[in-house]
């Protein structure tokens, strides 16, 4: 008997849905830290590799475009494996891909060929969109009063990745020359090996399917309070997509210029790393905290405090842009503020579609948020040029202040509809 012929047979058992969601949970978890400890170290090593390959420094910043074009091209196709087969058989292939990404990478290094290797980061990109998905996995088969807490703590786990990644990239370098790779090329071994573990992890620890069992419950018992609405709450997905695109532009775009503006400051790199380090802190640290806020407070509330936060960031940077301390606890205020609204709102989104469509949804959700950051970082270059980085923040400010009158205009249509 086949798995998908044994997930249509066995009969619906409270006691085994919830070994499955815990199961499920600690597999995804497993999966992102493992995923995350190899991109974080490949992604840190990527600019630096492009500049050792292609003798260009402008071409550095190649990495990071790459990765996010990679990652939005996937986001569909994944989201579409994941309605037809479930979600181990997405997670499973975005992860191998990752690391078919990894290796061209590292072939790209060895034949030092620029293009090869932007091709090898983009293929590499789908990594990010496995994270992206993963965090919705998570929710497969929350009850609804559990739902942000869920996707929260998978969002922490990526803390692990972003923490023990870059600082890996030296010991996979010290690897790679002694097996004579040339110089940075080492970490890609790394990454091959931990996206390989992750695809195991998902196609081993994710059985039963989270995602066909959640639509089994949805189809069999649509009163279950694991089942999801089943009208789609249309004001809700869009609402919970403004939040999380419009927050993922702003804070890329003044993430992405925050190292440009104080190196041309003259602020040492080890200030520029510490500044870096507390901003990706804040983005995942304390999303646990944001999660259970959005359970118990609503999701709207955590995504307006997610704006009040970032606003209240954008308005100290653009008044202390010369001030490296004010820059360092604005960009750490920003990565909060970013992480609030980002849970509150996949969350959000989650919850407003029915089981069948919700993969499709999310993974619309995913595309349009890697595009968002990726003209977001594109546009930052620009504007800094125009306006100074105090100009930048100031006009970040309009996105928020978007993300806010959309959250009251909710509020106001759901109070003329009660």
């Amino acid at each position: 008997m086949t798995h998908a012929h044994a997930d249509a047979a066995t009969p619906l058992d409270e006691v085994e849905i919830a070994r499955v969601r815990r199961r499920s949970r600690a597999a995804i978890i497993a999966g992102q830290v493992l995923a995350g400890v190899g991109m974080g170290s490949t992604l840190s090593a990527g600019a630096l590799l492009i500049t050792e390959v292609s003798g260009s420094e402008t071409l550095s910043g190649m990495a990071a475009t790459m990765s996010t074009i990679g990652a939005a091209l996937a986001a569909v196709p994944l989201a579409a494996l994941a309605t037809r087969r479930g979600r181990a058989p997405a997670l499973a292939t975005g992860a191998a891909l990752a690391a078919v990404g990894a290796v061209v990478g590292l072939v790209a290094a060895i034949l030092s060929s620029t293009l090869l290797l932007l091709a090898g980061i983009i293929v590499l990109g789908v990594g990010t969109a496995v994270n992206l998905q993963a965090r919705f996995a998570a929710t497969d088969l929350s009850e609804p009063g559990r739902r942000g807490r869920d996707l929260s703590v998978v969002v922490w786990a990526t803390t692990i990745g972003a923490v023990l990644g870059p600082n890996l990239m030296g010991p996979g370098d010290a690897v790679g020359r002694a097996l004579g790779l040339p110089p940075l090329a080492g970490p890609y071994l790394f990454t091959i090996a931990a996206q390989v573990l992750a695809a195991i992890v998902y196609l081993v620890g994710l059985r039963p399917d989270p995602l066909r069992l959640a639509t089994r419950i949805g189809l069999e018992r649509p009163a279950s309070p694991e089942a999801a609405a089943r009208t789609a709450d249309v004001g809700g997905i869009a609402t919970g997509m403004i939040a999380t695109c419009l927050s993922h532009a702003t804070m890329v775009s003044v993430m992405a210029m925050t190292p440009v503006h104080l190196v041309s400051h003259g602020a040492s790199l080890e200030l520029v790393g510490i500044t870096i380090s507390l901003h990706v802190l804040g983005m995942y640290a304390l999303s646990p905290v944001w999660g259970v806020l959005a359970d118990r407070l609503g999701r709207e509330a955590t995504i307006a405090f997610g704006q009040v936060l970032l606003l209240g960031a954008l308005l100290l940077l653009a008044v202390g842009a010369e001030s490296e301390l004010w820059v360092t606890i604005g960009l750490m205020l920003i990565g909060l503020g970013w992480s609030a609204a980002s849970v509150a709102g996949s969350t959000l989104i989650s919850e407003s579609v029915d089981v069948v469509g919700r993969a499709r949804i999310q993974g619309r959700a995913d595309l349009l948020m890697s595009t968002a950051g990726a003209l977001g970082g594109a546009a930052a270059g620009l504007v800094l040029a125009m306006i100074g980085y105090g100009g930048l923040a100031l006009a970040a400010t309009g996105l928020a202040l978007i993300v806010l009158a959309t959250l009251a205009w909710r509020g106001l249509r759901r109070r003329a509809t009660a």
